[in-house]
């Protein structure tokens, strides 16, 4: 069954207050809509100088500046000013030739109107005071008798004007309004593109840096095992063959559920702020382990208490990053041997000044100047470029470490140690708990 939709048309006071709050000069059909409204000016004067007797009934000069008189407004919205201008060379002999003085009331009106809603304040003062200024003299000088009925007209007059000035007014508050609403909306969509762009850099660190540490491990692992089985075949350690393969299958365990709640945040589409339970401090011992699995000797030190959420898993992320760099590139001589050999590492979590400090030291042998001058383990020297690192493929191992570090406003510094005999990341990541 096709469904159908309807239009729900506006109301009538909904389309009157939409015509007042528009500009009239970017109004629809505005030349058809002043046309239409000449039309009405002009039956409602011949009736006015008809059926009202103000006056006497205009001669065939009087009905031709009378009719002539309303010709401009078909153009008030685009020449306010002029289709005053000519109203008023009809208007004024009008008046002076003394025919009904009712008639071109609504065309001058609406010509006076106009400017003052379309113009600035002082236009349709200087307006005004052009139109009543001669008029309330001349009429002074020649007639004074009728000197107070020109005030009471030119109170209409007045009124009109200041009129057109609220109207103005009240539009340009009402297009205030829409251009603060619509700049709101795109404040939030713009915080919204922004929220996603940070989310996905952020689920795009946390995979490479899992995958990253899950797969250096597992090779790791697996080099041992194929070492031990074509170390001595005919002696075959079985012993070490099983631990080394249970603990490939450990690690990919534990792979499997990090990297299970990394991907729940791109799941669950109710809750686009749903970030997962972020990994922390707590898992820095599982780390520890994880790399003397893999043969490393690691010696772990945390002397902290509770951080934000944010910066306990920066301090994560950098910790896993740097003992991945050290069992991956940190061998003696890079040869298999030393596979089982394993590298020092000494991790150093500590607080100090209103930060977390982190020092992740190793005394192994696989850094790489690159052969430019950058430091190796997958990142960039001084700005944090790509490097190449043992002859390799170039890898992005400090620069996401220096990210880490930055988000959460703090600084990463990591190359060879001053000893020349290994390599040291160091990080201060401010956490503000005692400000």
């Amino acid at each position: 069954m096709q469904k159908t939709t309807t239009t729900v048309r506006p109301r009538r006071g909904e389309r009157i207050m939409a015509a007042i709050n528009r500009d009239p000069r970017t109004a629809p059909h505005g030349a058809r809509n002043d046309v239409l409204l000449a039309v009405a000016t002009t039956a409602l004067g011949t009736a006015l100088a008809l059926f009202v007797g103000d006056g006497p009934r205009p001669d065939a000069l009087g009905w031709t500046l009378l009719l002539t008189a309303n010709v401009p407004l078909a153009w008030r919205r685009r020449r306010p000013l002029l289709v005053l201008l000519a109203v008023v060379a009809c208007v004024a002999p009008y008046h002076a030739l003394d025919n009904d003085h009712a008639a071109p009331v609504a065309t001058s009106m609406v010509a006076l109107y106009t400017v003052a809603a379309t113009g600035t304040v002082r236009r349709t003062l200087i307006t005004g005071g052009a139109v009543l200024g001669p008029a309330l003299i001349i009429n002074a000088l020649s007639d004074p008798a009728e000197a107070l009925e020109l005030l009471r007209i030119s109170g209409w007059i007045i009124a009109c004007l200041f009129c057109g000035i609220d109207v103005r007014y009240y539009r340009r508050y009402v297009a205030a309004i829409v251009e603060r609403a619509e700049r709101a909306e795109r404040t939030r969509e713009e915080e919204a593109r922004r929220r996603v762009a940070e989310e996905r850099l952020r689920i795009a660190r946390d995979l490479h840096d899992l995958l990253a540490h899950t797969i250096t491990l597992i090779g790791v692992q697996t080099s041992v095992a194929a070492h031990v089985l074509a170390a001595d075949p005919d002696r075959l350690d079985r012993a070490a063959v099983a631990k080394a393969l249970d603990d490939i299958a450990g690690t990919c365990r534990s792979a499997r559920g990090e990297l299970r709640t990394t991907l729940e945040v791109l799941r669950d589409l109710g809750t686009p702020d749903a970030r997962g339970s972020l990994p922390g401090l707590h898992g820095l011992s599982d780390l520890a382990e994880t790399a003397r699995a893999a043969g490393a000797r690691v010696e772990l030190t945390v002397r902290s208490g509770e951080v934000p959420p944010a910066v306990g898993a920066a301090a994560y992320r950098i910790v896993q990053e740097a003992l991945t760099n050290a069992v991956r590139h940190g061998g003696r001589d890079g040869g298999p041997d030393d596979l089982t050999a394993g590298v020092g590492v000494r991790v150093r979590v500590y607080e100090e000044q209103d930060a977390l400090r982190l020092r992740v030291t190793d005394d192994g042998a696989g850094v790489d100047t690159g052969g430019d001058g950058g430091m190796g383990r997958g990142g960039g020297a001084g700005g944090g470029g790509r490097v190449t690192v043992g002859g390799g493929a170039p890898g992005f191992g400090i620069v996401g470490m220096r990210e880490r570090a930055r988000s959460v406003g703090g600084s990463l510094e990591a190359g060879p140690r001053d000893d020349g005999k290994g390599f040291e990341v160091s990080a201060v990541l401010p956490h503000g708990k005692d400000r």
